[in-house]
Order: C-alpha cells, then structure tokens, then sequence
C-alpha cells in the first residue's frame, strides 16, 4: 500500500509542477533530473567523491564522520541558509536524494532544527525516475498518434504548435532532426529529454488526450534516441503529408536556419558571457555562426558528392560573406535552393515511397489545420 502511495504521490509532484529540491551532488544532477527542481547539494561533487572512497575503505560509520567534518561551520550553514529560502520561497516544495535516504533525512533534520518542516520524497530520484519511465511507456501503449510528415522546409514545427495535443520532440530534444540541427547550448542528455517527455505525456493524458500529432522523425534526434516503443509506433502510424511550394520553403528555411538562428546565437552569447581566455567561445556570434553552417555542409559532404558540395560551399561562404558586409541574407537562398532540389528532396522522395500507403492526407498548413480533427477521426 505504501509503494502505491508513494507512486500517486510521485505522480501528482509532476502534474502540479511542485518545487523539488534535489540534494544530490552537482554531477549527479546534470546526469539526470526533474523540468521542476533546482539543484541545493548536501556535498558538492569533491566531497561526495572523498565521503564516497572513505565508506568504501571504513564503511558507513566512518563515511557519515568524513561528511559530518567536511558540512560544517560556514559551509553547513550556507547550505542551510539556501535550503531555507527553498522552503520558504515554495511552502508546498519537496527535497529529494538519490533514494530518499541518509542526505535527504539529513537535510531534512536540519532544516527542521531550524524551524522548518520541508517533506520528503520516499525512494527519492530512483523512484520518480522509475514511475516516469513507467509512465512514459504507458503513455505510449495506450495513445495514438499521428504522423506530420513533409519535405525539408515545408514548416512541419511551426504546424505541429498550432495543432491541438502535439509533442514536440525537437523542442524536448533542443535539436531540429538534420545536419543543421544543433544549436549552441547543446542538447540535455538523454535521462532528462526522456524525463520531460514523460512528464508531458502525462500532463496531456491527465488533461482527457489519448490522440497526439507527433513530427516525422527518424531513431535519433541528434544524439539522442527515441524510445523504442514510441519509435515502433510511429513506423505504423497515418501519415499527414504537409505540402507547400518551393519559395515558401526556401523562406521557411531562411527564417529558421538563418535569421532565427544567428539571433539565437546572438542571445545565447550574451547570456552566456565567458572568460576571453576560451578562445572557442570568446569570438563574435557571426563566426561562430558561420562555422555551425560551414561544418553542417561539410557533415554531408560524402552524400552529396564532391563536386555538389563545392558548389554550395561556394554559394554558402559568398552568403557568408554578403551578410556581414551589407546585412542582407538575400544570397542564401541560392545554396538553400540547391540544397533542397539537389539533396534533401530527392532523398525524403525515395523514403516516402516505403510510407504511401500510410498518407491519409494532404494539403497545406491551411487545409491542415481546417481538417485537424476531422483527420484525427480517421487515425
């Protein structure tokens, strides 16, 4: 009974959005975590690897003596002024450790010698981790899901927001799905993208959706892996075919791979400031922008051949070039063009032959968005 308390109680944390705090050490945080908690470490990573050895060597005993010694004084009472403000600042917060037991109890003790009472979770990260992975392939055996699908460019993203219950598993994965896809802070790992897909599914099955528009994607989403129960059901889903001309598409790519992106950069930069001594990060957004194109072409280089990949070098650099000159980015629409025409055309053409029988429709993002129920009726 009380694992099944627990499990319900797990579930509501998630729904609600409730403030955890996670005590664990800084590098098992970034390893994994919670969209709704924030990091207030009981031992940074150096203790917690020192206390580690030392329970190794001398057991548990000696273990709690070592981390007794090294929290103490000024450095306790910091970590015990932060977890105040914690509880202060979220009267209906939680803390957690790994399982739920030793570091959490002992932040909880002396928060509550303070005044404080802050309610742990039971089984700590390991069984919210366990219920969300429980969760997730729950979600997906009882949902079904439809499939947008549509040649580079055609602005499958944009569509898949104005679409009622769709998950948007480039957003979750902070990646567009190509060559082209990265953006400077990188991806979360694969725990936490795994973490927050879960959380969503959950929020939106809690909410009375079981029928989900999901974008056309491959095993991986840059580096990380779908799940493999959701990627067999997308193999067998209907298939909605977005279908817009060449200019159109050309623009959409403009925008989100050009303006967007270099705008993107842009903030990233800003809101990231770093030591001058970091040469790789320490140089102007403009080129850093342009070796993210630069080095996107030449990761398709083998596949388009090396008298193609000259030629839209050639136009990419002289876009380059013509943007930080005079600001416009009209030239980038030639290596766009030939890049679309030559290569990424041609290749969604030959996939989409082993997936016509699954297109139950087509049209614009128009007629899409019209007929969106209508097409999640015939799913």
């Amino acid at each position: 009974m009380a694992n099944a308390i627990d499990r319900e109680l797990i579930r509501s944390l998630f729904l609600k959005n409730i403030p955890l705090m996670d005590v664990r050490a800084p590098i098992e945080f970034e390893q994994g975590a919670f969209p709704n908690a924030v990091n207030q470490p009981l031992m940074d990573d150096q203790e917690r690897h020192e206390v580690g050895i030392r329970y190794k060597q001398a057991g548990q005993d000696a273990a709690i003596k070592l981390g007794n010694k090294l929290v103490s004084g000024e450095i306790k009472a910091q970590r015990i002024a932060r977890w105040k403000r914690f509880a202060e600042q979220h009267p209906d917060g939680y803390l957690y450790c790994f399982r739920g037991g030793l570091r959490s109890r002992t932040a909880q003790q002396w928060l509550k010698e303070q005044g404080i009472e802050l309610p742990l979770v039971n089984g700590g990260y390991k069984a919210m981790r366990r219920v969300l992975i429980d969760e997730l392939e729950q979600g997906i055996e009882q949902s079904n899901f439809v499939i947008l699908g549509g040649k580079t460019g055609t602005g499958k993203t944009w569509l898949l927001k104005e679409l009622n219950h769709s998950i948007d598993l480039e957003g979750l994965a902070n990646h567009r799905g190509s060559s082209f896809g990265r953006f400077p802070d990188g991806q979360p790992s694969q725990i936490n993208f795994e973490n927050n897909l879960a959380i969503l599914l959950m929020r939106l099955r809690a909410g009375g959706a079981h029928r989900f528009w999901l974008e056309d994607e491959g095993r991986m989403i840059g580096s990380l892996c779908l799940p493999q129960s959701l990627r067999d059901k997308m193999t067998e889903a209907p298939l909605v075919m977005l279908e817009e001309d060449l200019d159109y598409r050309i623009n959409v790519i403009l925008k989100d791979y050009v303006i967007d992106l270099y705008a993107y950069y842009e903030r990233y930069l800003a809101d990231n400031p770093v030591d001058e001594d970091v040469q790789e990060f320490s140089r102007p957004a403009f080129e850093m922008f342009s070796d993210y194109l630069l080095n996107s072409l030449e990761r398709v280089k083998k596949r388009l051949g090396g008298e193609r990949y000259q030629s839209i070098s050639k136009l990419m650099s002289a876009a380059l070039n013509e943007q930080q000159s005079s600001g416009s980015v009209a030239q980038y629409k030639l290596w766009i063009e030939a890049l679309l025409t030559s290569y990424y055309d041609p290749m969604y053409e030959y996939q989409l032959e082993k997936k016509q029988e699954r297109v139950i429709f087509r049209g614009n993002s128009h007629q899409i968005l019209a007929n969106q129920n209508k097409i999640l009726d015939m799913s």
